[in-house]
């Protein structure tokens, strides 16, 4: 059978790389898009653009056709909501399907009625905000393919965990920090409740989207186990094998707090949320094949194979520009202590 013809939009950070080695281990053909400061793999085509740049892109991507387009680096952080729109203009005609990977961010908040189903109201944020822009884009798709027929597919993870994450204030950071005997602060008594989703089981759902027509013109969440902030961390305390101590940040002192949050961003309450995955299993057949527990102690397992834990300094990316910051979380504590 011919390979199929995939773009990869972004590609060589961490969910898109890991969806690349995938489609190249299945004998996909594969190109990645993006603006040339990573090249790509060994036999993956590169096409070079900025995405903001309409013209640079156009000229990449005139004359080409694709079976799937995945769009992996469509973040404010990256591009705007009109340049997606742009770029889903350029495309329409000439992919069978555009993946969009949208977020958990795209759902109005605040909606304490859970699980979570896709016909939730999606965000009316600023298309500048990051939750903002993904509903924008959704709103886009939808409208598209009434005018068009434009072939799309959105997906909507949550938290995506795993080798490689470029997000390290998460996992990474509490592996460091528990490793290290630190104790782990907590707000709200710990007890937001956040979905968290193993990065190969995103790239799973991607690629199962990509290939079923029923999925064209559906939304989809995608992740595992929602969990609360306390049992994050206790159980990453017993994959690291340490008893983690758990601080209370109390609500007075969060209301003044400025700067880098010294804890898991998504431990924050204005993203308590848990995510009904039932469409996905019913259409796509899709199933997590790690839970929370499984999936960080494959985590951890490449975090020592890769030598991570020698590092001596905090990572960061600079796309996202979130990390950790050991110094402030200590005079935190010290100042809670007094």
């Amino acid at each position: 059978m011919t390979p199929v013809r995939s773009l990869v939009i972004g590609g060589s950070a961490f969910i898109g790389r890991r969806l690349v080695d995938r489609l190249l281990a299945r004998g996909t053909a594969v190109t990645v898009l993006n603006r040339g400061a990573t090249p790509a793999p060994a036999g993956v085509e590169q096409l070079v653009a900025d995405r903001k740049d309409t013209i640079a892109m156009g000229k990449a991507l005139a004359g080409r056709s694709w079976d799937v387009v995945y769009d992996v680096s469509a973040s404010v952080q990256v591009t705007s909501a009109e340049s997606i729109g742009e770029l889903i203009e350029l495309l329409d005609g000439h992919c069978g399907v555009y993946e969009f990977i949208s977020s958990v961010a795209a759902y109005r908040f605040g909606n304490g009625a859970f699980p979570w189903s896709e016909d939730r109201p999606t965000s009316r944020s600023r298309a500048t905000s990051y939750g903002g822009q993904k509903a924008t884009v959704e709103r886009l798709l939808a409208e598209r393919r009434a005018k068009t027929g434009f072939p799309y597919t959105v997906l909507r993870p949550a938290a995506v965990y795993g080798p490689h994450n470029n997000i390290p204030d998460g996992e990474m950071a509490m592996y460091f920090r528990l490793r290290q005997g630190r104790p782990a602060l907590v707000p709200h008594d710990g007890l937001v409740c956040f979905p968290y989703g193993h990065v190969y089981d995103l790239v799973r759902a991607m690629m199962l989207a990509a290939e079923n027509p029923a999925a064209l013109g559906e939304v989809f969440n995608i992740t595992a186990d929602a969990v609360t902030a306390n049992h994050y961390i206790k159980t990453i305390g017993e994959i690291v094998g340490v008893e983690p101590r758990i601080i209370v940040v109390p609500n007075d002192v969060l209301s003044n707090m400025s700067g880098p949050l010294p804890f898991n961003h998504r431990f924050q309450k204005t993203l308590h949320c848990i995510l009904s995955i039932d469409k996905a299993r019913r259409v796509l057949g899709f199933e997590p094949e790690f839970d929370f527990e499984a999936g960080h102690r494959q985590t951890y397992e490449w975090f020592l194979a890769e030598g991570l834990d020698r590092l001596n300094a905090p990572m960061n990316d600079p796309t996202w520009n979130v990390s950790w910051d050991f110094e402030l979380e200590s005079q935190l504590v010290e100042s809670l202590a007094s």
